[in-house]
């Protein structure tokens, strides 16, 4: 079995790219400079349309998280840990959390991103524990 990918819309594709390259893009408004995640036409703090896509510092913090202990098919390797980052650029984004011993996983760890290949196309960002 093979994991579920999402077909990027012409929207998202830079975002995707960026994952492909090994690096995680916000878009950031040039009018506000607040970065947000995920791709939108307009800005979601001043509603500007001057989005400009900018590398992120890969770094956050769990702000909250799930272990999945079933998982939804077999091509993904369970318990896994599912959580929300806080971005060091403001903006929140779902992930898994990797190479975390899930009877320690605690809210507020800091993580980094890395990438891993859910298909031939692409790469999808993951965090690890700093």
């Amino acid at each position: 079995m093979q994991k579920v990918v999402p077909d990027p819309s012409p929207l998202a594709r830079p975002y995707f790219d960026g994952c492909r390259k090994g690096q995680l893009l916000l878009q950031r408004c040039q009018s506000c400079d607040t970065a947000q995640f995920y791709p939108r036409v307009v800005c979601s703090h001043c509603g500007a349309s001057t989005l400009q896509w900018t590398p992120a510092s890969g770094r956050g913090f769990v702000a909250s998280f799930t272990i999945v202990r079933r998982a939804v098919s077999q091509a993904y390797d369970a318990p896994y840990v599912l959580a929300l980052i806080d971005l060091a650029e403001g903006p929140r984004m779902m992930s898994q959390v990797i190479d975390v011993d899930i009877d320690t996983m605690t809210v507020g760890i800091e993580v980094s991103v890395a990438f891993e290949a859910w298909s031939d196309e692409i790469d999808m960002p993951v965090f690890r524990p700093v």
